[in-house]
């Protein structure tokens, strides 16, 4: 019999606290800094537990119809368990990020053993020697900044069009970061990372190549406040304008899915997913640029995807076609804000969407988004909306708006 989520979550907490009564250090750290942090005996391992949600109500409409029978949702969009700290050593830190909400957990199938995904992160980082990190498990690839940027601290309601088209997400391997300086000010960060190519939680073996990404990132004017780059919004007013440039490239060897990483299998010989499944493999690349400036309360991010394939159009062993395609084109978001006070901002963005019409036969889509956001307590206790217009090729142009109340323990 399966235990429920809910049985699980409950028995985790449950053993938390009977470690942190046994501890050697327990405290209730302040809101927003975890729900209690342990420090093991001989301080030879510490844990910080944290839990955070996100409740989101939406209504959207089509526009070229008078905006009338809007559809209405409410939903738990975000719901996770957080346990981070470091084991032996400080140089041996860990993250581990369960998803609870059914959105988090969402994509169950063959190849993930028919379960829900509930494993995010689950990482190790091992400061080997000086600036050179070395990461090993499942977490976020070094891709477009906005995916790297946590749902946490996002400046709007939720990530652009840009990233749920074109982001590579998590997938497990390793990653070896570096960062050293050119000047007293210029800082350099540097991240290679294999991974196995499939995204998360599969258990069916690899399928093709692997995964390789490579990112640099230039900060001519130092590093930002409290890790700022990759935070939404200016909430630390830096004093001074803080710029953060990246590159990334990702290759993904003899890919099967339409997304790189992302989308669905592309089968072909009119298989299906089992253990008898044949794919459609090509190799798949993709290019991102983006950039993070800050300065007393404004913020400006800008991002640039492109990605291409070596044969888009995934075809059968005799050479006819599946009707799977990879989705090649290009994507481009801005997005700007301004802290009117300490706990008030308005922002903008705007992003457009253009795959090879050609090949996936959709027109380009473009999306205007205004957004308001309160901080009561930073991005720790926050409430956001914003009203977005897209305006989507062959399709009805739609009308969405979405309230979020977002709060971290």
């Amino acid at each position: 019999m399966k235990i429920s989520i809910l049985h699980k979550v409950v028995t985790l907490i449950c053993i938390c606290a009977f470690l942190s009564i046994n501890a050697q250090e327990t405290n209730a750290p302040k809101f927003g800094k975890g729900l209690f942090n342990l420090v093991g005996k001989d301080s030879t391992f510490t844990m910080k537990v944290g839990l955070r949600f996100q409740t989101l109500a939406t209504s959207q409409w089509d526009a070229d119809n008078g905006l009338s029978n809007p559809e209405s949702s409410m939903l738990i969009r975000r719901s996770r368990l957080k346990f981070d700290g470091w084991a032996f050593s400080p140089k041996l830190k860990y993250k581990l990020e369960l998803g609870l909400s059914n959105r988090d957990q969402s994509g169950a199938s063959y190849f993930t053993h028919n379960s829900s995904r509930q494993i995010l992160d689950a990482v190790l980082k091992w400061n080997f020697s000086g600036n050179f990190v070395l990461w090993a498990g499942q977490t976020k690839l070094p891709g477009n900044r906005e995916r790297v940027i946590s749902s946490a601290n996002l400046q709007q309601v939720d990530r652009s069009l840009l990233n749920s088209r074109f982001n590579i997400d998590r997938d497990i391997g390793i990653q070896l970061r570096h960062k050293f300086n050119l000047t007293d000010t210029f800082l350099v960060k540097e991240i290679f990372s294999i991974a196995q190519g499939e995204g998360r939680n599969i258990t069916r073996g690899n399928v093709g190549g692997h995964q390789y990404t490579t990112r640099v990132e230039l900060f001519p004017f130092g590093d930002f406040t409290s890790k700022g780059d990759y935070k939404g919004s200016d909430l630390k007013f830096e004093q001074d304008p803080k710029l953060s440039i990246g590159v990334a490239y990702d290759f993904n060897n003899n890919a099967s899915k339409t997304r790189s990483n992302q989308g669905s299998y592309m089968f072909i010989n009119g298989t299906s997913a089992s253990s008898s499944a044949e794919f459609y493999q090509t190799n798949i690349s993709t290019v991102f640029i983006d950039a993070m400036y800050k300065h007393k309360g404004f913020s400006f991010m800008a991002e640039y995807a492109n990605r291409t394939a070596e044969d888009a159009l995934a075809k059968n062993s005799d050479g006819t076609l599946t009707g799977d395609e990879v989705q090649v084109g290009n994507g481009l978001n801005i997005q700007t804000g301004y802290l009117l006070s300490k706990t008030v901002e308005v922002s903008g963005r705007y992003t457009n969407i253009s795959l090879d019409k050609n090949i996936t036969g959709k027109g380009a889509e473009n999306q205007y988004t205004l957004g308001l956001s309160k901080y009561i307590a930073g991005h720790k206790l926050k409430v956001q909306t914003d009203i977005s217009y897209t305006d989507i090729g062959f399709k009805t142009n739609q009308l969405l708006y979405r309230l979020q109340v977002d709060i971290h323990f």
